[in-house]
């Protein structure tokens, strides 16, 4: 608190908070084309008269700014050595490319000549993609955090020529609203500062900067144990909405790590509430206007707490962790549903966010045409024009069409006469039958329409998130094709995404790849080869997991304090190096990593492995007790270091229909804390290098053989599905 103090009393301003701004502030306008490459490659390197030098970046989001009279530089040495040159600070600006309220800001502000006139005298002006430094925007959104009590996109910092931040806050529009400071304002304000009273703020960016690196650190206490998955398990279902599904009774995320972590609590306990809460919020997702119900896919998050009227935009992470969700749902309860709803999500990102080489897209924008959702909404009158008039009445009553329209403008908050297509129950088989084909027909329609931009470019840390999905679909629902996509995905990273030296890249975007990989693309793609070795049973996958892995715990580990950093150790130096384990959208890396270093210790029988996971949990369990449900992967691996965990070895050809149906049975169980591995006899050298236990393990009277092992205790060996599923206590599903 004693910071943030500081700072309002050094600018004579307050600190703005909110991680979004009001509804009732308007939206964008329409964004330009960017120039043809050959064009870009004649262009001096300041961009010229119509661009500025972000016309040069390999990333959609600065791309976007290109055209801004802003003098915006990338984040680089150039640019504070400039500041330090000029005698003024640096104004950073992140986002990324599919931010509504970084297109608002860009739209109001930056593409304005008077407030670039003042950015440009008074600062240096910088934008970052944070999808493309997530150590630096984690650094500056922990500052931010700290000095408005909030967080997000657009995140503006100012900060000294030697990046130590004096002002943060999130979205400022042109002119001030409210307790809003407009950027006409903010600017003379902060430039003021600067000049008039310079040696106070700089007292505000050292007491700033000191206790920025406590908060980045980690926090050890006492051991985690079953009470602590207890406490998530209570503190989730505390903010349960039972009647809407979700957590919390605003806007509703989608966090499906914390339904997989509720579906390890019903596994665990027999309880039936972890389930009800999973089960009652997948259905929501899924029929709700999160759901994009005539594309697929889902939407980034529900701006209402009846899962109604979503942000529209499409990350791609939400695709492979929800499809995940419901993947183990399926496993769980064998509800064709899930499996259903999964498919969907894959159908979506196979369609629309895969690159021809095999990778995926990162992101789809919320806005089309300057207006938010555009491109995603009906009218009644559209929806007459393109069916029947009983098959137009079948959707307006099944998915909640209204003639005045359920979505109301931004800007108004008045109806438009646009609906969102939601359900209020699901639609039953022969329902769904008769919707496939208006769906088509609305599809179809809809793609003449403008599309919202693409993010094209390929995150390494999100393919692993989507190498992951593919593959634990393809396993569960035996699917090969879905292997054969996991399995090109992966093959696309290791080749495209990896230097020579094994370490991972962090970008790739028209056929160029660049920027070092963080923790998260180490320790995301690890877990998605051990999953698609998992599906595939190919030991190179296994063999590469851990190569990624031994290079993560070279360059990211805290051999003094345990876990592991964001960035590596001969990274670019900024104000601390970050250690982090809350669990936000998207797992974080020291949480995946803990998890991908249980399932390699035991897939290759090296217990130091495991000890590092141990270290990575104590590293951050004080901050962890105070909140578990905020770190529901980390539970996870708390999960697996308290419970029964199980090496399974089936010794069989991979042609052999004794040897599928053991791997069959193995892979539609839902057993978290189990590993699989296949030892085919031909090949057996090959799985014995990466795991030498699996080395004495033979066929018993030249049968398809599975080796059972439960917390380092092996059972006899059996030859028969019927033995095997005995021994693992399942039905014939697996269940």
């Amino acid at each position: 608190m004693l910071v943030a103090l500081c700072v309002s009393a050094a600018l004579s301003i307050p600190t703005m908070t909110g991680a979004t701004p009001q509804d009732d502030e308007p939206a964008h306008g329409v964004r330009a084309p960017l120039p043809p490459p050959e064009v870009i490659a004649e262009l001096p390197a300041d961009g010229g008269d119509e661009f500025n030098r972000l016309v040069f970046s390999g990333s959609p989001y600065l791309l976007q700014h290109a055209r801004n009279p802003v003098d915006w530089h990338e984040w680089g040495p150039a640019a504070f050595e400039l500041a330090a040159k000029r005698g003024v600070p640096v104004f950073l600006s992140i986002g990324y490319s599919t931010c509504h309220w970084c297109h608002v800001m860009e739209h109001e502000s930056f593409e304005d000549e008077e407030v670039a006139r003042l950015m440009n005298e008074a600062f240096v002006c910088v934008k970052l993609d944070r999808e493309e430094r997530p150590d630096i925007d984690q650094l500056y959104m922990t500052v931010t955090q700290a000095l408005t009590g909030s967080g997000g996109w657009p995140m503006t910092v100012v900060m000294t020529p030697d990046k130590r931040p004096f002002f943060a806050g999130t979205y400022f529009p042109k002119q001030s609203i409210g307790q809003r400071f407009g950027m006409l304002e903010l600017v003379p304000a902060l430039s003021a500062a600067w000049t008039d009273r310079r040696e106070e703020v700089l007292q505000s960016a050292t007491a700033i900067t000191d206790d920025l690196a406590a908060r980045v650190a980690g926090s050890p206490g006492e051991a985690l144990t079953v009470e602590h998955l207890a406490a998530g398990e209570a503190e989730l279902s505390q903010r349960f909405d039972s009647e809407r599904g979700g957590f919390g009774a605003a806007r509703k995320f989608p966090v499906p790590h914390e339904q997989t972590f509720l579906l390890r609590r019903h596994a665990a306990t027999g309880s039936d509430r972890p389930l009800e809460m999973v089960e009652r919020t997948l259905a929501a997702w899924r029929m709700g206007g999160i759901f994009d119900q005539v594309g697929l896919g889902i939407h980034r998050y529900s701006t209402d707490p009846n899962w109604l009227v979503p942000h529209f935009e499409k990350m791609l992470y939400d695709q492979a962790l929800c499809c995940v969700a419901y993947v183990d749902a399926w496993l769980v309860t064998g509800d064709a549903a899930y499996e259903r709803t999964a498919r969907e999500i894959l159908a979506y990102v196979s369609r629309d966010m895969t690159s021809p080489e095999g990778g995926f897209y990162s992101a789809e924008d919320a806005d089309s045409e300057g207006e938010e959702g555009l491109f995603y909404l009906w009218t009644e009158a559209e929806l007459d024009d393109l069916l029947t008039e009983d098959e137009a009445f079948f959707v307006r009553e099944r998915f909640g069409t209204t003639a005045e329209g359920n979505y109301r403008d931004e800007a108004t908050g008045e109806r438009t006469g646009r609906n969102v297509l939601h359900l209020k129950a699901p639609l039953s088989d022969e329902e769904r039958r008769r919707w496939e084909p208006l769906r088509a027909r609305l599809f179809e329609s809809r793609e003449g329409r403008i599309h919202p931009l693409k993010d094209d470019k390929v995150l390494t840390d999100w393919n692993g998130l989507m190498i992951s999905a593919y593959a634990r679909a393809g396993r569960a629902f035996g699917d090969g094709a879905l292997v054969s996509q996991a399995r090109r995905a992966a093959d696309f990273v290791l080749s495209d995404l990896r230097t020579e030296k094994g370490r991972l890249l962090k970008r790739w975007r028209a056929g160029e790849a660049g920027l070092g990989g963080m923790l998260e693309d180490h320790a995301f793609v690890a877990q998605g080869l051990l999953d698609l070795f998992e599906a595939s049973q190919e030991v190179a996958y296994l063999v590469a997991a851990r190569g990624v892995v031994d290079t993560a715990i070279r360059h990211f580990h805290d051999a003094q304090d345990g876990g592991f950093f964001l960035s590596p150790e001969d990274g670019e130096v900024l104000l601390a190096r970050s250690k982090t384990i809350y669990d936000g959208a998207r797992p974080s890396g020291n949480s995946v990593m803990a998890c991908v270093l249980q399932r390699l210790a035991r897939m290759t029988g090296e217990t130091g492995y495991e000890e590092l996971a141990a270290g990575t949990i104590r590293a951050f369990s004080g901050q962890v007790a105070q909140g578990p449900s905020y770190s529901t992967q980390l539970l996870a691996a708390v999960d697996f270091q308290t419970s029964r965990t199980r090496e399974i070895v089936v010794v069989g050809a991979r042609d052999d229909p004794s040897t599928q149906a053991m791997l069959t049975l193995l892979a539609g169980r839902y057993a978290p804390n189990d590993v699989v591995l296949l030892r085919p006899p031909g090949d057996a050298a090959d799985l014995a290098a990466v795991s030498p236990f699996t080395e004495p393990l033979v066929q018993v009277g030249g049968q398809a053989t599975a080796y059972v092992c439960t917390n380092f205790a092996c059972a006899a060996p059996v030859t028969t599905l019927e033995a095997l599923a005995d021994l693992l206590q399942v039905d014939a599903a697996g269940r």
